[in-house]
């Protein structure tokens, strides 16, 4: 499921330059239309958490896969902004959805393994975007439509997707019934598991919005070099994720989390005091590594915190974490225009200091033994 969600989101990524140019959007236009991504996602996360803690999250992802899939297929038909607009709140809408109840799943899954495999989950996702980005890249030097595309991907992933998830976990799992609290206060710990997801995925925008712009601007890179920064922070990340679950075990989360933290602040540091085209590379492969990890095992922790329901514990992290999307950009972008670009660069360095400051946050006790033996049902 982690596979297909990143496919579905990769091949949309590689393809919004292509959706511009067909429908006639400026930089800003298209700008704002994306906007509607994070806000769907933001809106739609609470109530996902809530589905999944109702009716369990076989059949919450389920249902949100199936709207994610119908609306990557429809976003490149759109014939204006005021409809592409409207097509990425919906997707936001769908992928958000999908977010919180895969991983609430995963979290029930990992709780009959007893022993950490969610980081496995999510470097997958990055495997799906990473394939999904060449296929589209492909799709685009062969002339192939992106309507075409993004609805043969589409198809391709609600088969596969649907199909895989019948042998999901019953949904009696982790479904609570009407009587399960889906809107309880967030326990205070909650909030610091939250500040943990908001530094890291305002990392991992600022990577990929600025990591361009910063060594073709600032150090004076071509095109060409300026992209291998967020190749390489993508490439780090997913093979961190492959490595993060072993990891984990042997550490422990906090070991981890405190150890990727100080890799990014201490290797992206030095990459903005060097100043070169090198050292940036090298830094932002820096942030990968580093954080790599950490948004797997802060849901982890999420899933596991006394006095909430799973479902609804990840919403409110995640919707911290998508929060992070929308306000990186702005808040970058304004600092750099204020004291240039490397010196707003320097909230990354922060970021990551207190990803490291705040690991102990991420300590969860053993992992909860298989409450049930029978076969589950394909």
């Amino acid at each position: 499921m982690f596979v297909v969600n990143g496919l579905l989101y990769g091949s949309f990524a590689s393809r919004i330059p292509a959706i511009r140019d067909r429908i006639g959007l400026s930089n800003g236009e298209l700008g704002l239309a994306l906007a509607f991504v994070a806000v769907g996602s933001i809106a739609a996360m609470p109530l996902a958490g809530a589905a999944a803690a109702r009716v369990g999250s076989r059949r919450a992802t389920r249902v949100s896969l199936a709207l994610a899939c119908l609306a990557t297929g429809v976003l490149a038909l759109a014939p204006s902004l005021v409809a592409f607009a409207a097509l990425c709140g919906f997707y936001g809408m769908s992928m958000g959805a999908l977010d919180v109840t895969m991983n609430a799943h995963g979290v029930a899954v990992e709780r009959r393994y007893e022993r950490p495999i969610l980081a496995g989950f999510h470097a997958g996702f990055s495997a799906g975007g990473l394939a999904g980005a060449g296929i589209g890249a492909l799709a685009a030097a062969a002339g192939v439509d992106a309507r075409a595309q993004l609805a043969v991907v589409a198809a391709a992933g609600a088969v596969v997707g649907l199909s895989w998830s019948r042998r999901f976990l019953p949904g009696a799992e982790d479904a609570g019934g009407r009587e399960a609290p889906v809107f309880a206060r967030p326990p205070r710990r909650l909030w610091a598991l939250g500040v943990l997801a908001f530094a890291c995925l305002l990392i991992e925008g600022a990577s990929g919005d600025w990591s361009g712009v910063y060594l073709k601007d600032e150090l004076g890179s071509s095109a060409a070099v300026a992209a291998l920064a967020f190749t390489a922070f993508s490439v780090t990340m997913t093979l961190g994720r492959t490595v993060g679950d072993p990891l984990v075990a042997r550490f422990g989360p906090v070991a981890v989390v405190r150890a990727g933290g100080t890799i990014a602040a201490a290797g992206f540091g030095l990459a903005l005091l060097v100043a070169a085209p090198p050292a940036a590379i090298f830094g932002f492969a820096c942030l990968g590594a580093g954080m790599s990890s950490v948004v797997p095992i802060v849901f982890r922790a999420a899933g596991h915190v006394p006095g909430i329901v799973a479902g609804v514990a990840l919403a409110a992290v995640s919707s911290m974490g998508y929060l992070a999307f929308m306000l990186g950009p702005p808040v970058i972008g304004g600092l750099a225009e204020l004291v240039g670009l490397p010196a707003a660069l320097s909230i990354v360095v922060a970021l990551s200091t207190a990803v490291a400051v705040l690991a102990p946050t991420t300590q969860v006790g053993a992992l909860a033994a298989p409450v049930r033996e029978e076969p589950i049902p394909a």
